[in-house]
């Protein structure tokens, strides 16, 4: 792998484990300065690398990141006698004990619970969490939420304030306050895995990292006893059954393979029978959440054998009780979709009528998108240019411009 791929990766991976452990060890109070020293390891490494990358990139990081928020305190005057005690004797043990798995297993799990604290704002809790915890930048969050970049920056400048402001305690929530604080967590998790499942980069579709991370992170909510949840396996098994498929989106020439084209003997089948053995526990339960419906459509699609013998009944139901318990424009074209796929093109343009294409942000081209593949089917083939034109003018990532290319190519050829 290439340096800068490597760097890539392990700082999606490995960010937010070391702002976690840091605040643990230095305190909420000095969030800025952790994460300007975890930044600045990330860039020296970059440097060093060049010439010579260490055989445990990982724990380099970890030991550079932890001597680089040292430096930045030491040159704050009011810490100098704090932090000169800090690297001897009994609290450099204790120290070093912060860094062994579990621990940093247990920072990242207050760190994730830090962030949706329930006295940040909602709306400052998702943005400051994908920042803190897998080190988004603001170009992706603003994507991810389908906000101005300008926005993002402003949610993050309050999230910081109020920490400091409230006290806020870098802390797991007691049992009692634990479910709402949940709820907010697997919602950030749940944007961590569609940003890698389906980039918002211009030159990316995928982003496995992403999705490994995503992964990783709600394997720890399962990790606990407190917050393994119906829903957090419900979020799992989506999280399955959707990465088991990662490999055939696209081809070697990174084009978009639809899911009618896709082969499925290219499917991961050992992490689909995961997802149903995670999707079993995850039914016990007498409420379902908005990822038990999402893990049940994503499990319709895996165990179809091919795209025809597709139960798209079964899913337009479980598709009406996700917007049954929460309505979206999103939760609406995806019916559509799958009335695309049933031929009830009456049902096609209902649904496609109620939805305000401008409520899905930097989504609309999949409204137009839609709304051209309608056109074609019901024969007119001048509506049908109009609108994929009007999808490919708003569409921002190079391979679904060429598929959506590919789709005019079509209607042209009517």
């Amino acid at each position: 792998m290439p340096e800068q791929k490597m760097i890539d990766h392990l700082f999606r991976h490995q960010y937010g484990k070391m702002v976690s452990i840091l605040i643990r060890i230095f305190g909420l109070q000095h969030l800025e300065t952790i994460e300007d020293a975890v930044q600045d390891t990330f860039i020296n490494a970059m440097k060093a690398w060049q010439s010579n990358v260490p055989e445990n990139p990982e724990a380099w990081l970890t030991k550079s990141a932890k001597n680089r928020t040292l430096d930045l305190f030491r040159k704050l005057s009011a810490e100098d006698a704090r932090i000169a005690n800090i690297e001897a004797g009994v609290t450099t043990i204790a120290i070093n004990e912060l860094f062994l798995e579990h621990e940093v297993e247990d920072s990242v799990l207050r760190m994730i619970f830090t962030a949706c604290n329930p006295v940040l704002n909602s709306k400052d809790q998702i943005a400051f969490a994908l920042r803190t915890i897998s080190g988004f930048s603001g170009k992706e969050i603003a994507s991810a939420l389908l906000l101005r970049e300008e926005t993002v920056k402003k949610r993050l400048v309050r999230a910081r304030k109020m920490i400091q402001e409230k006290h806020i305690a870098f802390e797991i929530p007691g049992e009692l306050n634990l479910a709402p604080r949940l709820d907010r967590v697997l919602k950030v998790i749940y944007l961590i895995f569609n940003e890698g499942f389906h980039s918002s980069r211009k030159d990316m579709l995928i982003r496995e990292d992403l999705c490994g991370e995503a992964m990783r992170l709600v394997k720890v909510l399962l990790n606990n006893q407190y917050t393994a949840t119906p829903a957090s396996r419900a979020l799992f098994a989506l999280f399955c059954f959707q990465a088991a498929r990662l490999r055939s989106k696209t081809n070697d020439q990174k084009e978009i393979i639809s899911l009618r084209d896709q082969d499925r003997s290219e499917w991961y089948m050992p992490l689909i029978a995961l997802g149903h053995r995670t999707m079993n526990k995850a039914v016990d339960t007498e409420t379902f959440s908005q990822y038990h419906y999402e893990a049940a459509i994503a499990a319709e699609h895996s165990q179809a054998s091919s795209y025809h013998e597709t139960n798209w009944d079964k899913i337009l139901v479980w598709y009406e009780r996700l917007n049954e318990l929460e309505q979206s424009p999103m939760n609406l074209l995806n019916m559509a979709v799958v009335q695309l796929q049933r031929k009830d093109l009456k049902a096609v343009k209902s649904l496609l009528e109620k939805i305000q294409p401008n409520l899905l942000e930097q989504r609309a081209y999949l409204y137009y998108g839609t709304f051209a593949e309608y056109a074609y089917q019901i024969g007119n083939r001048e509506e049908s240019l109009i609108y994929i034109d009007k999808a490919i003018k708003l569409v921002k990532n190079e391979a679904e411009l060429n598929y959506l290319g590919r789709q005019k190519i079509k209607y042209q050829a009517g």
